[in-house]
């Protein structure tokens, strides 16, 4: 197998996924020429050598619709022979794009391969699209497929963490984010985002609450208390049986922001690296998708990341530095609990309860995230994780080089 390497990452600013957000003027096609400008003169890159681009794009409709992916190319200059893709793998296809980039250039039917996501939260909100699992009752009755939220509730319930537990890994996530922007420590992943006559629209990620205590938490109503009363709830107590009632802890504060983003990874093989003057920063050590029962849905990441240290022939241990993307603060905790993650190496700059969450593009953005903070602690090996809908979980190793 031939090498995947990482040799560069960046992303924009994530804005407030509505349409008093910052990004709401910028069209996800501008999203993405952003960092697609930004890998090109970074690199040097002379875009006839790219084989091929995989963006992420988990509601692709109206202004992220028809392959979003090629119509950037189009839309950014790029050289007409690339093709691209859109894919969705629901909150994971950022990563399942870069994932996919890298399976090529291991299989030798690719050497250069760009990879990302893109969501507009404001302009196309999540669920715009549809779907048996969401709007087909007979499916949902089937399938025992549940509303995330409740999900996390019923995580949260089975596990006994409490509204406090869910409140405090809430706070310490804003504290770390705050903490990582203030000291610039994103700065060399995102590029800032321009209007069409040059002029700033956001520099820097602009969901993050400062003012975050734990009264301000303590304080907000949970979130899917009557969503689980109109059948949900029981749907969860049918797949498990031992539990009382599904405890509703889960609040607009201790769950993930909508937001607005977009990233991009340059992947390749050492030798077109080489020949082309890039340093590799990093190479894929392995990466898997996986799947668990779809009710309690969000489980995937812990054998999701066993099976991806079973294929890097790793240990726990191995790992530096760990990234779990932070769509409710119940899944993370249970994947800290499962894995025996010491909680100065899980997230230690914070996620998306404070920093948002654009659905497509968030797994490329962790990683990056994950990739500039091991070069900055000067540490070797780091793991990036996503919960799933469905009930898949996906994870992905890199090494540093």
């Amino acid at each position: 197998m031939i090498d995947a390497y990482i040799f560069d990452a960046v992303r924009t600013p994530r804005g407030k996924g509505k349409q008093t957000g910052s990004l709401y003027e910028a069209k996800p096609i501008q999203l993405l020429q952003t960092v697609m400008d930004a890998i090109q003169k970074r690199n040097n890159l002379d875009t006839k050598n790219v084989n091929d681009l995989f963006i992420g794009c988990v509601t692709p409709l109206w202004d992220q619709g028809a392959n979003i992916a090629k119509a950037a190319l189009l839309y950014s200059g790029w050289d007409q022979s690339i093709p691209g893709m859109q894919l969705n793998r629901f909150c994971a296809s950022g990563l399942e794009s870069v994932n996919m980039a890298a399976m090529k250039i291991r299989a030798g039917w690719g050497n250069l391969v760009l990879a990302g996501g893109v969501e507009s939260m404001s302009r196309v909100p999540m669920g715009s699209d549809g779907g048996p699992l969401l709007y087909d009752p007979a499916v949902v009755s089937k399938t025992g497929y549940i509303p995330q939220g409740v999900s996390a509730d019923l995580i949260a319930s089975i596990e006994g963490f409490s509204r406090e537990d869910l409140d405090q890994y809430a706070l310490q996530s804003q504290q770390r984010a705050l903490h990582a922007q203030q000291n610039g420590y994103f700065n060399n992943s995102i590029i800032p985002v321009y209007d069409e006559n040059g002029l700033l629209i956001l520099d820097k990620d602009e969901c993050l609450r400062p003012e975050t205590n734990m009264g301000g938490l303590n304080a907000l109503q949970a979130s899917f208390e009557e969503i689980g009363k109109m059948g949900y709830d029981a749907v969860g107590h049918s797949k498990y049986p031992f539990l009382d009632h599904v405890n509703h802890i889960h609040t607009a504060g201790n769950s993930s922001d909508l937001a607005d983003g977009a990233s991009l990874v340059l992947l390749g093989s050492k030798e077109k690296g080489e020949k082309l003057g890039l340093k590799p920063r990093a190479r894929i050590l392995s990466a898997v998708t996986i799947c668990v029962e779809p009710t309690i849905m969000l489980t995937g990441p812990t054998p999701a990341s066993l099976k991806a240290l079973e294929y890097a022939k790793m240990e726990k241990k191995d790992i530096d530095l760990w990234e779990s993307n932070e769509a409710f603060s119940a899944p993370v905790l249970k994947y800290q609990k499962d894995m025996g993650i010491d909680n100065d190496k899980l997230n230690v700059n914070g996620g998306a309860i404070a920093l948002g969450h654009p659905l497509g593009a968030t797994g490329a953005i962790l990683l990056g995230t994950l990739l500039d903070e091991l070069e900055r602690r000067d540490l070797s090996t780091g793991l990036v994780s996503l919960c799933i809908g469905g009930g898949m979980g996906i994870a992905t190793i890199i090494e540093r080089v």
